[in-house]
């Protein structure tokens, strides 16, 4: 008869400690490296377009609405579609293709074709894959590390997600105030090969669903997503904050760029080290939720910490003076909204892995994901407007207070009375959770 050691045998050993774990590390290098190349094409594209091609604000909000887009047209089916694939071919290939998209911006612009054409077409494709990247690496952190690793998981992930806050804006501000488009826009292409190399290292196999003979139509699978998020009280309520919260973000962020480059007189370079602020404010975010949720209670560190970070906003259109005054406040103000909008972020992720199955993360994550940013692309669309009909600081505060929203619907909802613990699955027995 086989021993009890024998039988334990069976069993997959026990993982290792979450940075001595090679396949978490060379995930977290790699998402850091595609962060941060997503964060330089936030800025670089909207730089150019404004800086090189002189775009109004209404062509502005068009170009960051058609980047936008992607998240309310794809997000859906590619939660249905990620939950039955290995996470790491998705984001292996959602890489290569920004890369390739990339290229061809610069070789447009080598050429002297890179247009505001161009830039929608650029805009969407690398859109259109970071939903897939997003997504994928967000269901590949379950199938990683066990449910006690994922809130040091989650901040380690957000913490590079916010490291590339640092450099993203910065390294794409400078390169389209000091270089030509062509280089701004290669810039970005060398973070995604280098999260292509590293991810495509990763060794452990995934813990995929099986999957049936007859897999159920992608509809099928899309509603059962729908269903799940609509049918928890916390997710459900994740969704409409951060719709609320992400359509008045997009409003605002198309103002604020025009407000900082045409109201305060800011050059590409100073507009890159003031966003760059948000970055080292999420860094101090990401490690305040490895302890603050768990000392305080995940709901009140939810609601105080959206307020708070929302709240500074509100400020910013009564800023008047010389660059020498108003880049000091706005990093200043950059640094609370990023720390306190990581807290929120990190918290709320650890959340909604908590109370949903493996089989359901990608498209819990998908279905969250098109409920907060799918409105982004409308939400870009009304700050051009605003910001012609109304001006940029009565639209930049407007925009603003339309992000309060999301704190309050989070307050008068049960998920501000969770507690210090992660809830538990609904249905499901904690044994059967992994």
């Amino acid at each position: 008869m086989p021993s009890a050691s024998a039988a334990n045998d069976s069993h997959p050993p026990a993982p290792p400690g979450l940075w001595r774990d090679s396949d978490f590390r060379r995930l977290w290098v790699g998402q850091t490296a595609s962060q941060l190349g997503e964060h330089a094409v936030l800025v670089v594209l909207p730089l150019i377009a404004v800086l090189t091609l002189d775009a109004d604000a209404g062509r502005l909000g068009a170009l960051r609405a058609v980047g936008q887009a992607p998240i309310l047209l794809l997000s859906l089916f590619v939660g249905a579609w990620v939950d039955r694939w290995r996470t790491r071919t998705v984001m292996v290939l959602a890489d290569l293709g920004r890369a390739l998209a990339l290229g061809g911006a610069v070789v447009a612009g080598l050429l002297g074709g890179l247009g505001l054409p161009a830039l929608l077409v650029v805009a969407f494709a690398v859109g259109a894959l970071s939903v897939f990247f997003d997504v994928a690496y967000q269901a590949s952190l379950v199938r990683l590390v066990t449910r006690d690793q994922l809130v040091r998981g989650n901040s380690a992930l957000e913490g590079s997600r916010s490291a590339a806050q640092i450099g993203g804006p910065a390294l794409g501000g400078m390169l389209v105030s000091l270089l030509s488009a062509p280089l701004a826009a290669a810039s970005s292409t060398l973070f995604f090969v280098l999260s292509f190399l590293s991810i495509r290292r990763i060794r452990r196999h995934e813990s995929i669903p099986e999957r049936s003979e007859r897999p159920p139509r992608v509809w099928r699978r899309i509603h059962e997503g729908l269903r799940f998020v609509a049918g928890n009280t916390s997710l459900r309520t994740v969704g409409l904050a951060s719709a609320a919260f992400q359509f008045s973000f997009a409003a605002m962020m198309t103002v604020y760029l025009l407000f900082l480059t045409r109201e305060l007189h800011l050059s590409g370079t100073a507009v890159g080290l003031v966003l760059a602020a948000t970055g080292p404010g999420a860094l101090v975010g990401s490690l305040l939720a490895a302890h603050l949720p768990n000392r305080l209670g995940h709901g009140a560190v939810l609601v105080s910490a959206a307020a708070l970070g929302d709240g500074v906003m509100l400020g910013v259109p009564a800023l008047h003076g010389p660059s020498a005054v108003t880049i000091p406040v706005l990093m200043a103000v950059n640094f609370v909204f990023g720390a306190f909008g990581q807290l929120v972020n990190v918290t709320v992720m650890a959340v909604r892995q908590a109370v949903t199955p493996d089989r359901m993360q990608g498209r819990a994550a998908a279905t969250l994901t098109c409920a907060g940013m799918g409105l982004t692309p409308l939400g870009s669309l009304l700050g051009g407007l605003l910001a012609q009909d109304w001006g940029l600081r009565t639209s930049l505060l407007a925009t603003a207070a339309g992000m309060m929203l999301s704190p309050l619907l989070m307050a008068l909802s049960p998920l501000a009375r969770l507690g210090r613990t992660l809830p538990a699955l609904q249905g499901v027995p904690p044994t059967a959770a992994r």
